[in-house]
């Protein structure tokens, strides 16, 4: 999962693209880049690290111009080399440069026609680029020395009926603006934003709409699925549908986990939507569990706390903080090896001992990937005293890998993957676990937009919206993992650990 951001501006957009990229850190936090353009040329400072760590006074003055893309990393396909951090660019056609948010699921095939068609060579192990590569192929195709809004939109056109799998992404071209397009199936989310001048308008696109807010923009309307926005230097807006058979899937972990509470992400509040979650868990453990003596509901920080305030409400017991987050130990995600990834857990997390002890507590995470982390943090619950510890999780059963773009574990390292509810509390050990449903997950999210009919769920149901992944598909990621992890424990470990992210956010 990455974060982008464009602007096309009246003046110098270095400091809005950073304020933005601060704010959609929580989408990446292996690596951070900017791009901008003047007198038609690109200036270009990315590296590894947060956006606070990449971005000093000395890169800051050198990143001038009044148009910019941004991009904050979390790794999916590639590694976590500084060679893989965003923006890329490309020379020909003109000079682009380019972000994107998601993953291609025919990225290996992709790569092959861009080098036996178009001749051209890709650099890095990043699918990013070849996408890249793909759009710049398309647009020296359909134009001439100059080009039209309509020359890009073709380009789009071509780029998608190529590319499979979900992106968001955004490109600088020199000499013309800004592009940004959203995949077919609106997987990955992308935003519009507007902002009024004495000198004009100016334009923005990000991954959420929390962006758009930080910079000052006005929020006017999510990107639709297979919809261009070409923005000129001038600042001249044009749009165009350039998908013909286009749907609305978005990915629903996105509100289960990925996006700020206070974004609003095609017409749905991810804040509301989290409230809906917690209510419909609360009424089925309302149901199931109404035996069982809970003295106090305790999330997980920080996505689960909304949900963890509503099922508390509904069963009408104590919500308290029982676990303090330590904010300043910097990333553990990328741990070689698991005894490190155990240790950081609790330099991460804190229990408050005086919430747990002589106490039946009801734990609330927004998920269970591995397992790893909530055994864990169960094991801390009973050391600080707790009589019986329960468990709970806002959303249904992981049992699938995830090919969109968020770096869930092969299917054989999902604790859930061929195992019932009863394997995986022991597993865990707690005693006693609870998922939210599928249905209950969708209609909380869907509560808040009913016109969505259907959202990506791939990783819950197995059912992938893109229409081409099948049993090979997902045996070759197994086993491209499997090599990585021989070749590199970093880049294992960033295969491996997803929950790790999950108290990183």
């Amino acid at each position: 999962m990455c974060g982008i951001v464009g602007i096309v501006g009246k003046d110098s957009v270095n400091q809005l693209i950073y304020d933005s990229l601060i704010v959609l850190q929580h989408r990446g936090q292996d690596a951070a880049g900017i791009m901008t353009i003047e007198n038609n040329m690109f200036h270009l400072r990315k590296d590894n690290g947060l956006v606070r760590d990449v971005f000093h006074t000395r890169h800051m003055k050198r990143l001038s111009g009044n148009v910019g893309i941004g991009h904050v990393r979390y790794p999916t396909a590639g590694s976590s080399s500084s060679a893989e951090a965003q923006p890329f660019y490309v020379n020909s056609p003109f000079g682009i440069a380019f972000a994107h948010n998601g993953n291609l699921t025919n990225a290996h095939e992709l790569q092959d026609e861009v080098f036996r068609v178009a001749r051209r060579h890709i650099n890095t192990t990043s699918d990013s680029e070849i996408l890249l590569n793909i759009f710049a192929h398309a647009l020296t195709q359909t134009s001439e020395l100059e080009v039209t809004a309509e020359d890009i939109f073709k380009a789009v056109e071509i780029s998608h009926s190529k590319v499979k799998g979900a992106y968001a992404a955004v490109a600088a071209i020199i000499g013309y603006g800004m592009v940004a397009f959203r995949d077919p199936n609106g997987i990955r989310p992308l935003v519009l934003g507007k902002r009024a001048t004495l000198l004009g308008d100016e334009y923005m696109v990000a991954s959420e709409s929390v962006a758009i807010d930080a910079a000052g923009f006005e929020f006017v309307r999510d990107v639709a699925p297979g919809e261009a926005i070409y923005v000129t230097e001038q600042g001249q807006l044009f749009t165009k549908l350039c998908a013909p058979k286009a749907s609305l899937n978005p990915c629903i972990f996105e509100f289960v986990y990925f996006a700020r509470p206070d974004s609003f992400i095609d017409g749905i509040s991810v804040y509301a939507s989290r409230v809906n979650m917690g209510k419909r868990l609360g009424e089925k453990i309302k149901r199931e569990w109404a035996d069982i003596d809970i003295d106090v509901v305790i999330p997980i920080p920080e996505t689960s706390m909304d949900v963890a305030l509503q099922i508390a409400n509904t069963l009408e017991k104590p919500y308290r903080q029982g676990f303090v987050k330590n904010r300043y130990i910097g990333r553990t995600f990328i741990m070689p090896g698991q005894v490190q990834r155990r240790k950081s857990v609790r330099r991460k997390l804190n229990a408050i001992k005086s919430e747990f002890k002589d106490k039946s507590v009801l734990l609330v995470d927004d998920s269970i990937v591995r397992g790893t982390t909530s055994e864990q943090i169960i094991e801390m619950a009973r050391e600080s005293g707790a009589k019986k510890v329960y468990f709970a999780s806002a959303a249904p059963e992981i049992r699938f890998p995830n090919v969109y773009g968020i770096d869930m574990p092969s299917a054989n390292e999902l604790i859930a993957y061929g195992r019932e509810i009863p394997q995986i509390r022991d597993l865990i050990k707690a005693d006693g676990l609870i998922f939210q449903d599928i249905c209950d997950l969708i209609g909380a999210v869907k509560e808040e937009n009913p016109a969505i009919s259907r959202f990506e769920t791939s990783v819950f149901d197995g059912d992938y919206v893109t229409g081409d992944i099948d049993h090979e598909y997902l045996e070759g990621i197994d086993k491209a993992r499997g090599e990585a992890g021989k070749s590199s424990p970093t880049v294992q470990a960033e295969l491996s650990n997803l929950e790790m992210y999950n108290i990183d956010d």
